[in-house]
């Protein structure tokens, strides 16, 4: 299953990979418009999410896993073919993000199934962790292939990464979940369950920040490389490969540090660190490329470290019979602030002086800092009083 989420995140990150250098000059666009564009791949994800993971509830989640991981790949083909401006492009993009809808948490519920009776947090962070290395392999292949044969060629390469997580799903056993009645869409019982609610919002958090970075980073390195100097070695693929890497590792030993100091108590420790992070980044914004990309280093510690933790501690919190519901709300809320954390931080950019100024960036951390910051708030909102007056971690 690791392995076949790294194939289906393999066209993740090319249009992102691509924007500030590629696609933003070729169609003359703002900063604003690119991180609308690359938000439509949230949106996209958003508005199909809670149908297709709910549907998991009542029918083998491997069905709706192997029909995303289709999508994806000849959405990411066709953006390579037919992307032609603003429009088309945030069109065929949102379609990718539909067919990404069927393939990450539908592919979460087809591992959980599968899985002995116990503890899963470690199977739920080594799965949801992965997702790092499949994306910083996303920003190499498709900056390299781009670089070289131009960006349409990046689209056609990556687009056909899911295939191996079309042979993952062949290779299952079929294991359909017990008949259930009722509505497909019914989150009552997820809303009425505060404390998965609290990793939720806390993990929209997350998204924010996450994809905002990944939208933006490879704009930031150019702009530090244009103005600051680089070395040669250090390009824009080399650290947005290095930055989503380090991921994974940040993931697990998130998750750790959960187990053993609770999960509210880590997960809070690392968003407000990553918030601090983002603000000293935007602050030093004119530092030179060394500083830069120690502390971007740093942050790519921060961002991911909550990660594995929030999901885990969502799975363990869902009520079992509506555990496709409660993964389908994580992830309407996570991508829902994802697509609000790409624009959100490109329209930081333009108020402040554009890609090419330092104000703009200092503005485009500061966002990241005030999204991050508010997942603490969350999580604290989701505590509650047990009998005999323990707090749930």
């Amino acid at each position: 299953m690791c392995i076949g989420q790294v194939g289906n995140l393999l066209p993740h990150v090319t249009l992102s990979a691509n924007l500030a250098q590629h696609l933003m000059p070729a169609w003359g666009l703002s900063a604003a418009e690119g991180g609308l564009m690359a938000s439509g791949y949230a949106f996209g994800y958003m508005l199909a999410v809670p149908v297709l993971t709910t549907l998991t509830d009542r029918i083998d989640a491997r069905l709706v896993l192997l029909w995303g991981s289709i999508v994806s790949g000849l959405a990411t083909v066709a953006f390579g073919i037919f992307a032609q401006g603003f429009w088309s492009a945030t069109a065929i993009w949102s379609l990718g993000g539909l067919g990404f809808a069927g393939a990450y948490m539908p592919g979460l519920k087809a591992l959980t199934d599968r899985l002995p009776a116990g503890d899963t947090s470690r199977a739920v962070t080594l799965y949801t962790s992965s997702f790092s290395v499949g994306v910083g392999l996303s920003f190499l292949v498709a900056q390299l292939i781009a670089d070289r044969w131009g960006w349409r060629t990046a689209f056609l390469v990556t687009g056909f990464g899911p295939i191996a997580m079309v042979l993952a799903c062949l290779l299952m056993q079929e294991q359909r979940p017990a008949p259930k009645a009722g509505r497909l869409l019914n989150f009552a019982p997820v809303f009425a369950n505060r404390e998965a609610l609290g990793y939720i919002f806390g993990y929209g958090a997350h998204c924010f920040e996450l994809y905002g970075i990944r939208t933006w980073l490879v704009g930031f390195w150019t702009f530090v490389v244009a103005h600051q100097g680089a070395p040669s070695w250090l390009s824009p693929v080399v650290l947005s490969f290095c930055f989503a890497v380090i991921s994974m590792p940040a993931s697990i030993l998130g998750n750790e540090a959960a187990l053993k100091f609770g999960r509210h108590r880590a997960i809070t420790v690392v968003m407000i660190a990553s918030a601090c992070v983002a603000l000293v980044i935007g602050l030093n914004a004119t530092a030179p490329a060394w500083v830069l990309a120690l502390l971007l280093l740093v942050y790519g510690l921060t961002v991911p470290a909550d990660s594995g933790a929030l999901t885990a501690g969502m799975s363990a919190a869902a009520v079992s019979e509506h555990r496709g519901a409660t993964l389908a709300l994580h992830s309407t809320v996570g991508f829902g602030l994802s697509a609000v954390g790409a624009w959100g931080t490109g329209a930081a950019l333009d108020a402040a002086g554009g890609p090419q100024s330092a104000t703009g960036w200092l503005l485009a951390f500061s966002v990241l800092a005030v999204g991050i910051a508010l997942g603490p708030l969350a999580l604290l909102w989701a505590r509650k009083v047990q009998p005999g007056g323990a707090k749930s971690i």
